[in-house]
């Protein structure tokens, strides 16, 4: 219904100048919709309206803050089936995944921030000085297409608790769930100016944002080559900069590991989501003497994923996002192969009957060096790299050799010796045995895979300043 307006002071508006774009459906290879795009005029306009609206929204109390979180959380609920086509519909997400994973992300996320919020403290004394926590101002939210409202609840959600005012731009790729969750913020009732969207492209609506003199903070989510240019452009006004980007994550199997649990829980957590998650363990390292059984297993996991459309009954894997992302992911297996790695499941092309559509063999590799591309570059795929070593101090040394830090995973049975492994891991999160996800852990990278973190409390912070007053106490 909006799909050629933005949402901008409590309203639906039109662009300063229509400009659309196609947005395509990758389970076809085709368009099935248009939506407007933005300009520096459209971020002005939304600049003023978020500024005007800090002066007071700023300086709410817990409580408003806290219904308004409340009533987003039941909206957001109400809409979980609309919101699930549509990301179905622009990412390719199978519809069963896109209801439970992709919605339920946003769902556990904002549900936890209202539990936070509700006992967060934003004041304490030290002595006779007062320490305050309190809103930076204006956010500038950019957010990726892959885990389209996992990212956006995870900013949002945090501005929301601490009481920024904010312009989100989501990808272009994916830009319906967005929309849909700008009718959220209206009907669950924000007050106008402190939620406002455009979408648009990174170097023009990106780029208008991350240098905008009057933002104050830019949240960014997507690849470190973007990260870097958000940075920069933020640079000259001296905004908060806070980054969550790219990954390599390493998947280290203990000799003591249950080889079949953990190879095949491997193969689904890297295959998840098409493979389109900045966190996937991607990398697995197995000691040299077990490589043959673990590629034996990886092989049979492998023939279980079923490939094809988002709506098909069956499916487990639907498309990557976009043609760019296809013919990257299918030359990276080329230069796998070509490199001389051992090509176990998958390969090149669309998999049979698949001929429409941005659909990616489920790929496995065994025999894989640390200085093959395949282990070095992030793929953003469903491609899994088997890299055998010889001690265990040999594979926490190729594990972390990567300029990422995301994530990383340890796989054994001595839950002391896993502890230990985790802390000689450079990553921000490490998850041990394959751990349910966890809502209340912060996340976020070492390295290139950016700065500050995001979730709970450590995400609400990430949007708080810091004041200090002397002789609040005499």
């Amino acid at each position: 219904m909006n799909n050629h307006q933005f949402y901008i002071d409590g309203k639906w508006v039109d662009p300063v100048a229509l400009s659309t774009r196609d947005v395509i459906n990758p389970s076809t290879g085709r368009p099935f919709t248009t939506i407007a795009m933005g300009s520096t005029a459209d971020v002005d306009r939304a600049v003023i309206a978020a500024r005007r609206a800090f002066a007071d929204f700023g300086f709410s109390d817990r409580a408003e803050r806290l219904a308004l979180l409340e009533r987003m959380l039941t909206v957001y609920r109400r809409r979980a089936d609309d919101l699930a086509l549509a990301i179905s519909s622009e990412m390719g997400a199978p519809r069963p995944f896109a209801r439970d994973s992709q919605v339920g992300s946003g769902d556990g996320h904002l549900e936890k921030l209202i539990d936070v919020l509700r006992h967060y403290s934003f004041e304490h004394q030290k002595g006779t000085s007062m320490v305050l926590k309190e809103p930076i101002g204006v956010a500038a939210l950019i957010t990726p297409w892959n885990w389209p409202l996992n990212q956006i609840m995870c900013k949002v959600g945090p501005a929301i608790a601490a009481g920024c005012t904010m312009i989100l731009k989501s990808s272009e790729l994916a830009p319906l769930s967005a929309l849909i969750f700008a009718e959220i913020m209206h009907e669950a009732g924000t007050p106008n100016g402190v939620f406002n969207l455009i979408n648009g492209d990174g170097p023009t609506v990106g780029a208008a944002l991350s240098s905008h003199p009057d933002i104050d903070m830019v949240s960014f989510t997507g690849s470190t080559r973007a990260g870097i240019a958000v940075a920069k452009a933020a640079a000259d006004t001296v905004k908060r900069v806070a980054q969550e980007l790219g990954g390599k994550s390493a998947n280290i199997l203990l000799p003591d590991c249950d080889l079949e649990t953990a190879v095949t829980k491997g193969v689904e957590g890297c295959f998840g989501n098409s493979g389109q998650s900045c966190n996937a363990p991607t990398r697995m390292f197995v000691p040299r003497y077990l490589h043959d059984e673990a590629i034996a297993i990886a092989r049979r996991a492998a023939a279980d994923y079923v490939v094809g459309p988002a709506d098909e009954q069956g499916v487990v894997l639907g498309p990557v996002v976009s043609e760019v992302q296809f013919n990257k992911i299918q030359a990276l297996i080329q230069v796998g192969i070509d490199q001389g790695a051992t090509l176990v499941a998958g390969g090149v092309g669309r998999p049979d009957g698949r001929e429409h559509g941005y659909f990616v063999k489920p790929t496995i590799f065994a025999n894989v060096t640390p200085d093959m591309r395949i282990a070095r570059e992030e793929i953003f795929g469903p491609v899994l790299s088997i890299l055998p070593y010889a001690t265990t101090d040999e594979a926490v040394t190729m594990a972390n050799d990567t300029p990422y830090g995301l994530a990383s995973y340890v796989q054994t049975q001595n839950v002391e010796e896993g502890r230990r492994f985790a802390r000689r891991m450079r990553s921000g999160n490490v998850f041990m045995n394959y751990p349910d996800w966890d809502t209340g852990l912060p996340f976020g990278g070492y390295k290139q895979s950016g700065n500050g973190r995001e979730y709970a409390e450590y995400g609400l912070e990430d949007f708080l300043e810091i004041k200090g007053v002397a002789g609040w106490g005499q």
